[in-house]
């Protein structure tokens, strides 16, 4: 007995190398066991490993190009694309991947799974022996050209009795390498180079804090910019600072990034008065960083700008350029208001003194506080005096009137009683209302108070002169529980005379 051992190998092809030959097996059938010495041992046959697990992870790699037509483009005909083909011994099968190159613009890649793949019509497929370096070998119409192989690769194949042709260079792409050739460099015939300074100090700006003050005309005031001096072409721009609701409309950019003219050339008479545009023939200097310095003035189209202050990278620019290191800030200081002096006009006549004042300090008047403390301590207290009118008309002295002072306001009303078959109305004289003593302006108003209301004293309302002749009782408990308000010559004729208010 022995082990059977297969008759086909890889890629299909026919073993003659694991079976017996007739001879053998001729011999093996006539020979008979020896009684003497026993049959031959013979040493175990060695052990069969599978093609899959002598060949695994066993890769043939062979460098290759295929070239491209490119009908439509004008800078190229043809493209050389480079490719990778792998051959895996374990199942014969081929795989061809083209290396990803960045920026190419060419969807790269895999360009043939991995799988066995087809020679010719006849079901035949391609075998490691059909591989080899400087030959052609066309899968699915496209021909590849084998150029070179790996190390492992020629030794597998030497190995086998294959001879290697010698290796080729690799094809490259025209249109490729025309783009990594040097970009062709010009010299500026001129003595300044401006597209050196625009690559040196590209996106390179210097920036100063400036204030211009505006305050000479109407409505004008101190109103902040921020001066911004591109270094890559000698450009200014002018920015307004902007406040929250600062009532001005939303365009921060008053002078737009241009070159500003600082000297101009001498007019001539045949110079046209009004040009459109200002060109070099018309300037004889134009701003530089020179012209700004922090703490001084720049005139830029007609305005004058303080410059009070700049930020780091343009105090490092100026000390590494001109070597200046003075950029002490400038404070602004804003210039008070002019104190427009407050001219009361005269009182009219209407309303409360203090109600109509509020007209004069306010577009929406509001109501004169009162003292709320005082309106409820003296709550319904009520001084009542008779008063007569003192008039050059004989008729009008006899009449008599009640003047009542409300402590909790210092209001006072008059009211004159009825008297019958008089030939005069009675009623109501003068409603509740403060009543200012003569001589008292606007600025300084007295108005009458208790102390002033005393028996056989006069007061003044509103042009008419009216002479105190009696007060009740509870003016005069009033008076004596606060005489230190009263003076003490006034308390003597209060005591003796004394009327009771039966109105």
């Amino acid at each position: 007995a022995f082990s059977r051992l297969p008759t086909v190998g890889s890629g299909g092809e026919r073993l003659y190398v694991n079976q017996l030959s007739q001879a053998e097996l001729d011999e093996l059938a006539s020979k008979r066991p020896t009684l003497t010495y026993g049959q031959v041992k013979r040493a175990p046959p060695s052990g069969f490993i599978p093609v899959h697990v002598a060949f695994d992870k066993k890769i043939l790699k062979f460098d290759a190009y295929f070239q491209e037509d490119v009908p439509l483009s004008a800078e190229e005909h043809y493209r050389i694309r480079q490719v990778c083909i792998y051959y895996y011994l374990e199942d014969d099968s081929m795989y061809v991947i083209e290396p990803v190159v960045q920026n190419s613009g060419i969807p790269q890649g895999k360009h043939i799974r991995r799988h066995r793949v087809p020679k010719n019509d006849r079901g035949e497929h391609y075998h490691w022996k059909d591989l080899n370096r400087g030959i052609n070998i066309t899968m699915y119409g496209r021909t590849y050209r084998i150029v070179d192989c790996d190390r492992f690769t020629q030794e597998f194949l030497e190995s086998q009795g294959i001879e290697v042709n010698p290796p080729e260079k690799m094809a490259f792409d025209p249109y490729t390498e025309l783009r990594q050739m040097p970009v062709r460099k010009y010299i500026t015939p001129s003595d300044f180079d401006q597209l050196k300074q625009f690559l040196t100090y590209d996106k390179q700006v210097l920036r100063f804090y400036a204030m211009w003050d505006d305050t000479n005309s109407i409505f004008g005031e101190n109103r902040p910019y921020v001066i911004h001096y591109y270094l890559a072409d000698d450009t200014v721009e002018v920015r307004e600072v902007h406040k929250q609701n600062d009532g001005r409309d939303p365009f921060p950019v008053l002078i737009r990034r241009q070159r500003i003219p600082k000297t101009f050339v001498d007019k001539q008479k045949t110079f046209p008065t009004c040009v459109m545009e200002i060109s070099d023939q018309e300037v004889l200097e134009w701003y530089t960083a020179k012209d700004f310095a922090v703490g001084k003035s720049t005139n830029l189209l007609g305005r004058d700008f303080f410059i009070y202050d700049c930020d780091e990278f343009t105090r490092n620019f100026y000390r590494d350029k001109f070597g200046i290191t003075d950029f002490q800030p400038v404070e602004i200081k804003k210039k008070p208001p002019e104190e427009v002096q407050q001219i009361i006009p005269p009182y009219n006549g209407f309303g409360i003194l203090e109600d109509t004042l509020q007209n004069c300090f306010s577009l929406f008047p509001k109501p004169p506080r009162k003292d709320v403390i005082k309106m409820l301590e003296n709550d319904n207290k009520v001084l009542r005096y008779q008063v007569a009118l003192e008039s050059p008309n004989p008729e009008d002295r006899k009449r008599r009137f009640i003047l009542s002072y409300f402590l909790s306001n210092d209001m006072i009303s008059i009211y004159e009683p009825p008297v019958r078959n008089s030939g005069i109305i009675g009623g109501k004289y003068l409603r509740k209302t403060r009543v200012a003593k003569p001589g008292s302006t606007t600025e300084n108003a007295k108005y009458y108070g208790p102390s002033d209301l005393t028996i056989g004293s006069t007061i003044e309302v509103f042009g008419h002169r009216f002479v105190i002749t009696d007060a009740d009782e509870y003016v005069l408990n009033y008076m004596e529980s606060n005489a230190g308000s009263f003076p003490a010559a006034t308390l003597i004729p209060e005591a003796c005379c004394v009327f009771r208010n039966t109105a």
